[in-house]
């Protein structure tokens, strides 16, 4: 075994449900250079397994990772356990915890009798046991059954393998099903997907057909129903599907021709099993339908409950005014007293007409209104966001710490749990979540469960911007519900500061453009064909770094990541004028990329441990050499707004480069100068809403580059693949029943 580490583990520290585990390891033997020195001494390590016995002697194949939080740890990819190799180990072994009363006298007894054959012995034949004096026929029973487990254990796992499953699949399905595996392997093998999220479909298929599987069994269709059902659900953003969608689409995952007849009876059953929910004509994923159900039930409850009353809100928003030296028009002192005295309240509007300065006065009110200091304020009001530049921009505008909703409900990336839920909520009294157009369903329901009923809530957003990623389209549902007191801000402030980016936004919105192409203090629209630009794109990025700019104040963003135009390309146009190589700044290779010290790169997964999520934007601090690392490997450091968080080179598909982003990852981000191409190559992705969200990233300045009559098309197309979602009937239809 290459690249291991041998030794007794000690004790478990953390173990999920599905078996990850850190746990303490004495190492006595290793064939890692750099391990070499902890030969003798307790390390931590990570990984996935069945199961551990205290004591008990393995191998661990891996490797060194430095966890910025936690340190020096080893990461297992495999693992197996040691055989005792002398009379010693065999006692040591038969006196540990997995033979339960059986103490070291007995141990040292049975060794004597059947000699360092023993494991074997027992196994061959339990009877011999019986040689051994003071045993009883119970405790041979009970030694026998736990070494036959043991053994049974490990061998399914090793078939599991074999059979197509990569270890980390097989550990979880051996951890799920234990002594039952070979029986749902013979009977049911799609029942995996069913009881562990983190094996789909396409894996358990391909296996199923190896094994012989009838490809037109039910089991099987059934199983891609769900399937398709999921990732429709998700791709399209839909609540709901129609029977037709699910059939065509199975018809293609199976590559066979199944009656629409067939399929509908399917879903029958699939309802009568409690994993499909049908409403009329429309069926739900019954996870989405109980989301939904959760969160009607729960806003149904604020809608009903008792308003707040507080006397004189007027002359104590006038204190703000004379505090801040601002007056707030009609709809703001709406917005800020209906947040104060609704237990539910939605403010929308777009860029420029003070949601941050309303979110702002909130809070200072709110805090007057219960006379309490900052500190005890935090055990009482929640600030909110889905990205993490959205919460951090909340907390410099509020001065008041604020949180992305994953973080404030401690989510556990392995084992894809909330650990503030219904069974352990917070005690927050008021919450204020900003762009809540980028909430799904799922995200909500979470969010809703982590919560008391004692609650005010204040969702905040721009309902014309990109929905959420998720399934849903949330905001606008509740909105649509007109249920929901709902304010929304349309008197543009920043036009006093003679802005320009905030009217524009305006126009794209009611489809109103008006001589977009005139320059303005804070916008330039220039104009040039798709082939030039490239060089246009150069040309200006240039300008922008000789008028004072760098590229932590600049964000270019574009439609589409693929063509010479696309994003992929640019980041290495751009990485060339914005960063370019030089003999101070180290770089690192990761297939056909290079990263290099200083260059911007964007954040593609949620890593909450390291308090870094999907969208988050960082800069490579340093690449350190693998001498100067205690793993000995070669580590990138990445400053996100002053959290450093440290990546091993194969950690770098979690990263891309972030000179240009796409629209869609700049969501939720604000930006000083926002530079964006458009040209009739992104054709597909030139649509009203995905360009009015990039344009409202820019705060205080916006250029467009590219080709007139592209943004014009962009403009005019009000595509958006309508979303199919119930949940706003369904919300008036709760409030009328009760």
């Amino acid at each position: 075994m290459e690249n291991y580490i041998k030794g007794i583990f000690r004790q478990t520290i953390f173990r999920s449900d599905k078996g990850y585990i850190i746990g303490l390891f004495k190492i006595k033997e290793t064939d890692i250079e750099s391990m070499k020195s902890h030969i003798g001494k307790t390390i931590t390590f990570t990984g996935y397994f069945h199961e551990l016995y205290e004591n008990d002697s393995y191998y661990f194949k891996g490797e060194e990772v430095i966890h910025p939080k936690y340190g020096f740890q080893f990461n297992v990819t495999e693992y197996d356990r040691v055989k005792p190799e002398d009379k010693d180990g065999l006692v040591a072994f038969l006196a540990s915890d997995l033979f339960k009363g059986i103490g070291e006298k007995l141990a040292q007894n049975i060794v004597d009798y059947l000699g360092e054959q023993a494991l074997d012995k027992i196994l061959e034949d339990k009877e011999c046991l019986l040689e051994v004096p003071k045993m009883t026929k119970k405790k041979a029973d009970s030694i026998y059954n736990s070494l036959l487990k043991y053994e049974e254990s490990h061998q399914t796992i090793v078939y599991l393998t074999e059979l197509g499953f990569t270890l980390k699949d097989a550990l979880l399905i051996y951890n799920r099903y234990t002594s039952n595996t070979n029986m749902i392997l013979e009977h049911n093998i799609y029942k995996i997907i069913d009881d562990i999220d983190d094996i789909s479909f396409p894996i358990v298929d391909q296996v199923a057909c190896k094994r012989g599987v009838d490809s037109k069994s039910e089991l099987r269709i059934k199983a891609c129903i769900l399937y398709v059902m999921r990732e429709l659900t998700f791709k399209n953003g839909d609540t709901y599907l129609y029977k037709e969608e699910i059939s065509e689409a199975v018809c293609s995952t199976l590559m066979q021709d199944i009656s629409l007849k067939e399929i509908e009876e399917l879903l029958v059953e699939l309802n009568s099993e409690m994993q499909v929910e049908i409403q009329d004509d429309k069926y739900y994923l019954m996870d989405l339908y109980e989301a939904e159900y959760n969160i009607i039930q729960k806003i149904s409850y604020l809608l009903h409950k008792d308003k707040r009353n507080y006397s004189n809100l007027d002359n104590k928003i006038k204190l703000l005014e004379e505090k801040y030296d601002i007056i707030y028009n009609k709809e703001q002192k709406e917005a800020i007293k209906k947040a104060l005295t609704e237990n539910i309240v939605i403010i929308t509007g777009g860029p420029g007409t003070g949601k941050t300065t309303i979110i702002k006065a909130i809070v200072e009110l709110y805090q007057m209104l219960k006379k309490c200091n900052r500190d005890q304020l935090k055990k009482l009001l929640t600030l909110l966001a889905p990205t993490g530049r959205a919460s951090k921009r909340m907390s410099e505008s509020t001065m008041f710490g604020a949180s992305t909703i994953h973080r404030f409900l401690k989510w556990n990336l392995d084992t894809d749990e909330f650990s503030v839920n219904e069974y352990n909520p917070d005690f927050s009294e008021f919450i204020i979540i900003d762009e809540a157009s980028m909430i799904d369903i799922y995200l909500m329901d979470n969010l809703l469960k982590g919560l008391t009923n004692n609650i005010q809530l204040v969702l905040v957003g721009d309902v014309n911007q990109l929905p959420s990623v998720g399934p849903g389209r949330m905001l606008k549902d509740l909105i649509d519900s007109e249920l929901i007191e709902t304010i929304e801000l349309d008197l543009l402030y920043r036009q006093a500061e003679e802005s320009y980016i905030p009217v524009l936004a305006q126009e794209i919105r009611d489809n109103n453009l008006n001589n977009f192409l005139a320059q303005k203090n804070d916008y330039l629209f220039l104009s040039c064909s798709s082939d030039s630009l490239i060089h246009n794109l150069t040309n200006i990025c240039h300008q922008v770094l000789d008028h004072g700019y760098d590229y932590k104040r600049v964000q270019l963003m574009a439609p589409m990541y693929a063509g010479i135009n696309g994003i992929d390309n640019l980041n290495m146009v751009l990485q060339d004028i914005f960063n370019p190589s030089s003999l101070d700044k180290k770089e690192i290779k990761y297939g056909n990329i290079i990263y290099r010290e200083s260059d911007k790169v964007l954040q593609l997964v949620n890593r909450p441990d390291d308090n870094v999520f999907n969208g988050d934007v960082g800069i490579i601090t340093e690449i350190r050499e693998e001498n100067k690392t205690s793993s000995g490997k070669k580590e990138v450091l990445i400053n996100f707004d002053g959290n450093i968080v440290h990546y091993q080179t194969k950690d770098l598909n979690n990263i891309k480069h972030g000179f240009i982003i796409s629209i869609h990852k700049a969501q939720g981000s604000e930006f000083e100068m926002v530079i964006i191409p458009i040209v009739h190559d992104y054709q597909r992705m030139l649509y009203r809403k995905l360009i009015y969200t990039g344009v409202t990233r820019a705060r205080k300045k916006l250029i467009l580059i590219g080709e007139p009559n592209a943004f014009v098309r962009s403009v005019n197309n009000n595509y958006e693949q309508k979303r199919k979602t119930d949940l706003s009937n369904n919300l008036k239809e709760k409030c009328i029943i009760n």
